[in-house]
């Protein structure tokens, strides 16, 4: 246990930066006061995942130096909610769970939103979007939203994969 405080961190600068990037994209004020994301804590983490989702979309290529770029900036996310869910008081026993929690509603967000994407299918991605973000409800902005994902998921594809390691990763525009 000790020993791990000594080990050299796998999380280097171009790993915050594109966290920094995901964090920075998710906290625009157009998805909460315009597109009807809750500005909760639960909705705020479903729109880092939303868009971290996006980005590991784009780095599941085989290459191995990707997929263990990809962990690192997960590791980076989900130790970033860990120290968020200890300073709003949670206690330690009850961080794990949360966390675990959070990881598997992740990965089923990432699965989900993969599958919709691959098959090119926007009503099940507007579905989604209601789902994931509206309660199931129908919001005015659904269809825009569902095109902003749209958007980011080609723009992103665009984007060399050498340039998201390098910590540059470029989201669509909200507006």
């Amino acid at each position: 246990m000790i020993l791990s405080l000594f080990r050299k961190s796998k999380l280097s600068e171009p790993v915050y930066a594109v966290y920094s990037a995901i964090v920075a994209q998710s906290r625009r004020e157009i998805f909460y006061a315009e597109w009807g994301v809750a500005d909760t804590l639960t909705g705020r983490f479903d729109m880092i995942s939303l868009h971290a989702a996006l980005v590991f979309r784009r780095l599941r290529s085989s290459e191995q130096q990707s997929k263990d770029f990809a962990q690192n900036v997960f590791d980076c996310f989900f130790h970033d909610m860990d120290r968020s869910l200890r300073e709003m008081g949670v206690g330690d026993l009850s961080v794990g769970k949360r966390i675990e929690k959070m990881g598997s509603l992740f990965y089923g967000m990432l699965s989900n939103l993969s599958s919709i994407l691959d098959s090119g299918d926007r009503a099940r991605l507007v579905d989604f979007v209601s789902r994931n973000f509206h309660a199931g409800a129908t919001h005015p902005q659904v269809e825009r939203f569902a095109d902003y994902i749209l958007e980011c998921d080609g723009t992103l594809k665009t984007q060399p994969v050498a340039q998201i390691m390098a910590g540059s990763v470029t989201f669509g525009d909200p507006k």
